[in-house]
Order: C-alpha cells, then structure tokens, then sequence
C-alpha cells in the first residue's frame, strides 16, 4: 500500500500515521510517498520502504491506472466502500486528508511515534541550547512551548486564528497566574521572524522567554521537550504533544481567561479535534 498526501509536514505526518495503522491492523507494509522524498528529518525516512523509487514507481503507475486508488479527499467520501476497496487490492494508493482510523491509531501509536524519531542532527543541539538557556535556574522549572502561527493563517479560516503578539503574551502570563512559584521557560517557535524574544519578555516579566530560531524539525523537537503546550489549532503543536503526551491549551479564542489547569488536554481529546 501506499499513502500519498499534498499538505504541510505534520499534516502528512499524521494521514500516513493513519494509513500505517490501518495497514498495521490488516498486515498490509505502507510505504510513504511523501516523506520518500519531502521532509528527510525522521526515522522513517531511512527506512527500506522509504525512498525515490517507490515515490516515483507509485505516482506514475497511479498515473497510467495500472494502482487503484482510494481518495478520502472530502469530509463526505464513502468510506466503508474505499475501505472494502482497500481489502480487495494489497496494492493500492490511499490518499486525502479524510482517511482516519483513530482507534487503530492510537493502538499503533507507539510504532507510529518511533516511526517519527527525529534524527540526532535536530534533536541533539535542541538539547544543548535548552539546557543552556535554563542554566541557574533554581527550585521547580516548568517549561512551556508556545507555538505563534502566522504566515498562512492569514488566510487559514479567514484569519481566524491569526493572533497578534499581545494575545499570546496574555496567554503566556495567565499560565504564569496558574503555576504560582515556578520558574517559567517559555520557548517560542513560530514561522514569523518579526517575533522579537525582548519584546515578550518585557511583556511576560518574571518569566523567561527562548526564541531559539531553529528550523522546522528543530522546532518541533523543542515543543516536544516542553511540559505544557499553547498555540492556536494546528497540527504542528498537536505532533509536538504526540511525542510525550504533553498537555496542550488549544487556542480556539483570543479570551485568555478560558484557559485554566482542565483546559489543558492531551493528545488523544485533540486528535480527534482537528479543526
């Protein structure tokens, strides 16, 4: 079988996740189409089934209607019929954004997470330039990703979740107001380089604030390394809680008064939330 999918990195992450338990489930090997060849940062990527070849020799077969396919492209596709077409066909490409078993998901979710190791060359200077940043820091130290989405949120949903700085700089001192004696760390990722780590920290006084400017993988590593995640919806923040099973406050409203010790919910609740 393989998947094959168009979107951003951790989107395509996640509907291979659910095509490879799917597979997993009924003994089928799923090879990857996308990260064959796109987004070389994981575990997957130097595995046997993953490589250029099988991307090529799946698009152009698919191409010549020599491969089924079944499409999960829309909310409202049948699925019971594109999942008897896959029980029929051992080869076959599966792909839209709508294929989604969430219970065999979460059975193979260990696999899936180690399937999605980064590789030590992001990981490994996360590490360092994080324990850097909380050298002589005394007592409990909480850390808190937080994940400011701009780019193409402009258009995302209308703009919808497009925050400005001073919304996630409230959010960031309301989760200060809920861990009382702490010592904060807060690491921002963000696709936005006007994002100034001065200009938060002055904000959110008493906390302190990392922009370590890290690539796409190295980002994600550091979200993964946090104990509390903020962001608006995304499945970039939503992979990051995935690793550890980190809570996660999903910032559906700009009201950083709805945020609370409850609201912060783990992977499972917001996986099958996906906005």
């Amino acid at each position: 079988m393989f998947a094959r999918d168009k979107s951003q990195m951790c989107n395509n992450l996640l509907q291979y996740a659910h095509v490879y338990a799917w597979g997993r489930e009924h003994g089928r090997k799923v090879i990857s189409m996308r990260f064959s060849y796109k987004y070389q940062y994981f575990k997957i990527c130097h595995t046997s089934l993953t490589g250029f070849g099988w991307y090529l020799l799946a698009k152009y077969l698919a191409a010549l209607r020599l491969l089924p396919t079944a499409s999960f492209k829309y909310d409202d596709c049948d699925r019971e019929a594109l999942e008897r077409k896959m029980l029929r066909h051992r080869h076959i490409v599966v792909s839209g954004w709508h294929a989604r078993w969430y219970d065999l998901f979460l059975k193979y979710r260990d696999e899936i997470t180690d399937l999605f190791t980064l590789d030590s060359q992001y990981t490994d200077p996360v590490k360092a330039k994080m324990q850097e940043a909380e050298q002589g820091s005394t007592g409990s130290i909480v850390r808190l990703g937080v994940h400011i989405r701009r780019g193409d949120y402009r258009i995302f949903h209308d703009g919808k979740y497009l925050y400005d700085d001073e919304v996630y700089q409230r959010h960031i001192r309301r989760f200060m107001m809920l861990h009382p004696g702490k010592a904060i760390h807060v690491y921002i990722a963000t696709n936005d380089p006007e994002v100034k780590e001065l200009s938060y920290q002055e904000q959110c006084p008493g906390a302190h604030v990392h922009c370590l400017g890290g690539s796409s993988p190295e980002d994600l590593f550091m979200l993964s390394e946090c104990d509390y995640l903020i962001g608006p919806p995304s499945t970039y923040s939503l992979v990051a809680a995935m690793y550890r099973d980190i809570p996660l406050y999903r910032m559906d409203e700009t009201d950083e008064g709805m945020m609370t010790l409850e609201s912060f919910r783990r992977f499972d609740y917001w996986f099958r939330r996906i906005i």
